[in-house]
């Protein structure tokens, strides 16, 4: 009998800590992930224009919440790519947002570790609603690494360099896996 309470507090504390940390899963199983490109660039060095930094203070309205299909859709995780000694944009693009947010940004990964990235967000847990910011030149890589068409959804399977208002839509069933037709590309809405 005692063991039997035991066990039955043992689950009860796990549920507990399950459900006190949030909306949490393990891979991409019942989650939602949105791809931006970096704000725009300077005509020189790692940073953002004013443009690009424009673009990053808005995305602290526009994602708060965005809505998705009818429903909000608030990043509880965000990513971005590695800083380099060719850009930080990505990271920039993201930093109004995460101090918002009061959520860190995942950089663990280079804009050409798709596969990586992918890996990780697959295998680890987080949030159900994630955000990444990446590098126009490997969004077809990216794209096909989460399981997507990028010639179905970019103009000959590549992110055009002067488009900087794009978001990719990327939705995974209960599996894990790309829900058939989800994909897609919707063009931002800013504020103001």
């Amino acid at each position: 009998m005692k063991r039997l309470v035991l066990a039955a507090l043992w689950v009860m504390a796990l549920a507990l800590s399950t459900h006190a940390g949030g909306d949490t899963t393990t891979g991409l199983a019942d989650t939602t992930v949105l791809i931006v490109r970096h704000g725009e660039k300077t005509d020189s060095g790692t940073g953002l224009s004013p443009e690009g930094e424009a673009r990053a203070q808005a995305y602290v309205a526009y994602f708060q919440p965005f809505i998705l299909d009818g429903g909000p859709f608030r990043p509880d995780v965000l990513v971005a790519t590695a800083d380099s000694s060719n850009s930080a944009r990505e990271r920039l693009t993201l930093t109004p947002l995460a101090k918002s947010l009061k959520l860190p940004i995942d950089q663990r990964f280079a804009d050409k570790d798709v596969q990586g990235l992918v890996a990780a967000l697959a295998s680890e847990s987080h949030g159900r609603s994630i955000l990444i910011a990446w590098h126009h030149g490997q969004m077809a890589k990216l794209l096909k690494a989460f399981g997507a068409d990028p010639t179905a959804l970019l103009p000959n399977g590549e992110w055009p360099d002067d488009v900087f208002n794009w978001v990719v839509v990327l939705r995974f069933d209960h599996d894990g896996q790309l829900v058939p037709g989800s994909a897609r590309v919707i063009e931002e809405r800013l504020p103001g």
